[in-house]
Order: structure tokens, then sequence, then C-alpha cells
């Protein structure tokens, strides 16, 4: 019996200096959950058609590991702008806190904006 209570002292003892942290696992944020996040603001796009008199607009999209954003969004001026805003502000703050748990790197170049977007054919496109 004193053998038994030994064991199970050791095992409290041991379990209490166990150093993960639950809620760490439960923070991550997986390359999927960033996939999804990002065909939902795609979807959303494409759920609007632009043409000439209400024009195209761009939004800076992601966030390279080094700053600034991984590339630029285009979209019909006839979305919910603020709603679009609040959907890519989320999905670049997923995307940076996922850069800093996967310490990742990149080129750190500076991705330009768009000088000029256009409706073509029902489609918003980067024209230069």
């Amino acid at each position: 019996m004193k053998r038994f209570f030994k064991i199970v002292l050791l095992a409290i003892v041991l379990q209490s200096f166990q150093c993960s942290d639950s809620n760490e696992a439960d923070d991550s944020i997986t390359a999927s959950q960033l996939e999804t996040k990002k065909q939902e603001i795609q979807n959303y796009i494409n759920s609007f058609s632009c043409s000439e008199s209400l024009g195209c607009g761009f939004i800076a999209f992601g966030s390279k590991p080094c700053g600034g954003p991984l590339s630029y969004l285009v979209f019909p001026n006839s979305v919910n702008l603020p709603k679009l805003q609040e959907m890519v502000k989320a999905y670049n703050e997923m995307n940076r806190l996922y850069n800093i748990q996967t310490n990742a790197v990149s080129d750190c170049m500076v991705v330009a904006p768009p000088t000029e977007v256009k409706c073509v054919n029902g489609v918003c496109t980067i024209i230069k």
C-alpha cells in the first residue's frame, strides 16, 4: 500500500511540472483556417458584379512576415465597403499571427498597390 501511495504521489508531482499551456493550442491558426477565411472573402467579393459606371476599388490583403501586404484584392464598388474592410482586417491579423507562429520568412519586397483598376467584362481587373 505504501508503494501504491508513493507512485500516485509521484505522478501528481510530475504532472504539476508540465510546461504546456492548454490555451496555446486553442489560439493557434492553421493554414486551413487562413484558406477558409480567404475563400470567404473571395466569395463575398464575387457575389457582386462591377460596371463601368460604378467602377472598382482595391484593398491591401494579407501580411508579409517583414510587414506590408502580400497582395491587393480588387472589388466592385458595389460591395458593402465597411463589411469588406472588417473581413480583410480580420484575415490580415490572422495572417500576421500565423507568420509569427510559424516563424515565416519572406523576400521582404514591397508590393506596390495597383495604379489602375477597371471593370473588364463584368470583372474588376488590375490594369497596372
